[in-house]
């Protein structure tokens, strides 16, 4: 009779402790499912953080992060809930960029390039053009911060008219935008290697900004197909200065070639 009390107590207790439990006796996370961020970035300006969820990621035991940022960022999905990521500048949390990714693609991809308010996003995407002969030199551009200082009301694509230090034309490259490379064009290399770079408004001669002949100054090198990233400058009072075309995203990624 003891013996038959004591289990009836046992079984009242563990019913009276399943239901002080979630009503529906379900667990709290019914579904998980692995999932991976293979992230790839450059910084040259700012020291970035990646928050996912509100938290940072700790990358070889650092949060913040300038020059390259290289983790394959690995995490669970549970129930279905999507990971959001910001991509924020350390010392003022702006946020560069907000992603959301969700387990219909459990495996994905975030690249990115920054520089002194240039955000190239997906900067993996883009393919690198082959020089077809020895002793030539190639160049495409993309031109992010367009129109940043300029002004300009001109939102159209850019063709690039390049010469050489006597004037001669050694190439022009079309469609230049804000958000995909232009055409691709190969040279012969010569010296001295400095050459200029005319913007104008795709498929005339005519400055996108008026008035004004825009030009890019650039150093030559044999035997190597630059990306070549173009950047609005101003002045120390604010307003426009000119053009640089320093940057070359092949010093930082490995791209795949066309």
């Amino acid at each position: 009779m003891f013996n038959l009390l004591k289990r009836f107590f046992l079984i009242i207790s563990l019913l009276l402790l399943l239901l002080s439990c979630d009503d529906n006796l379900l667990p709290y996370y019914d579904t998980q499912q692995p999932g991976e961020i293979v992230i790839r970035g450059y910084s040259v300006s700012d020291s970035l953080q990646v928050i996912v969820d509100e938290a940072p990621i700790i990358i070889n035991e650092k949060s913040v992060f300038l020059k390259y940022m290289d983790s394959d960022y690995e995490f669970v999905y549970y129930n279905d809930k999507a990971k959001n990521v910001d991509i924020v500048i350390n010392e003022t949390w702006e946020i560069l960029k907000s992603y959301s990714f969700t387990n219909n693609k459990p495996f994905d991809t975030l690249s990115f390039f920054y520089s002194n308010g240039t955000y190239i996003d997906n900067v993996l995407r883009f393919k690198k053009s082959v020089l077809n002969e020895q002793g030539t030199t190639g160049y495409k551009f993309i031109f992010p911060s367009l129109n940043r200082y300029s002004n300009t009301n001109y939102t159209g694509p850019l063709d690039g008219i390049i010469r050489n230090t006597s004037g001669t034309v050694l190439g022009t490259v079309e469609n230049i935008t804000s958000d995909n490379f232009s055409s691709f064009s190969e040279f012969s290399f010569s010296s001295p290697p400095i050459i200029k770079m005319e913007l104008v408004k795709h498929g005339t001669t005519e400055s996108y900004i008026a008035g004004r002949q825009i030009l890019v100054t650039m150093v030559m090198q044999a035997n190597k197909s630059r990306m070549i990233v173009l950047e609005e400058k101003q002045d120390e009072s604010g307003s426009f200065s000119g053009v640089d075309g320093i940057v070359d995203l092949n010093d930082y990624f490995e791209f795949e070639t066309e």
